[in-house]
């Protein structure tokens, strides 16, 4: 941002330029994308809008960041929950909060997934990907399951990009299975694979089959 609103009524305006700004990219798409449609949108002029933004970039660049920022944060807080837990409850309500955070905003995901370079997603993406790696990884290592794989931070990032996968095509492709169905199918996936990684003879609690 070109400088900080300190003030509420700049701080509104921010926000509603970061709306407009959503809003523009939704019904308009990545290509045509512009500081004066954002303006027009917000109910601004242009000057307005560069007093706190320099180019479309800036504005984008925000928007994109508060998506994934708060996937991130739905699914890592679900996660932070389930340290004392095990099994498929735990497994199930870090899932739901991945699935929720994806569906919050479908018509912004598909454009930041399918319109956008590649290379001002990623990073932003890769974040989200990372962050929730690494505290599955705690999460493996903290519990009772004894892992065989040599280093359970591989374990935890197969786990989180095929989970963000399923949930990423559920939301966009929209196929005929309901919502619960979907999550079961991510939960028996998850669990199975974590039953295969413990010791021989062992399971992950709470994970067994009858």
């Amino acid at each position: 941002m070109r400088k900080t609103p300190t003030q509420a009524r700049s701080r509104a305006t921010v926000e509603r330029i970061l709306e407009a700004g959503r809003q523009v990219l939704v019904d308009d798409g990545y290509e045509t994308f512009s500081t004066n449609r954002v303006a027009i949108a917000a109910g601004i002029s242009p000057g307005s809008l560069y007093q706190y933004f320099s180019d479309k970039a800036s504005i984008l660049d925000i928007v994109i960041s508060r998506y994934w920022d708060d996937v991130s944060e739905r699914t890592a807080s679900a996660l932070a929950l389930q340290t004392s837990t095990v099994g498929t409850p735990a497994i199930r309500s870090v899932a739901d909060a991945l699935l929720a955070g994806l569906e919050q905003d479908p018509a912004l995901l598909r454009v930041l997934t399918e319109e956008l370079p590649a290379s001002r997603n990623r990073d932003r993406h890769a974040a989200l990907v990372n962050r929730v790696r690494d505290l599955t990884a705690a999460y493996l290592r903290a519990g009772s399951v004894g892992m065989t794989r040599p280093d359970p931070l591989i374990t935890a990032w197969v786990l989180v990009v095929a989970m963000e996968n399923i949930a990423l095509r559920w939301v966009l492709d929209r196929p005929p299975y309901p919502r619960e169905a979907v999550l079961e199918e991510m939960v028996a996936l998850t669990a199975g694979y974590l039953s295969n990684t413990a010791r021989s003879g062992e399971t992950v609690p709470g994970t067994e089959r009858s």
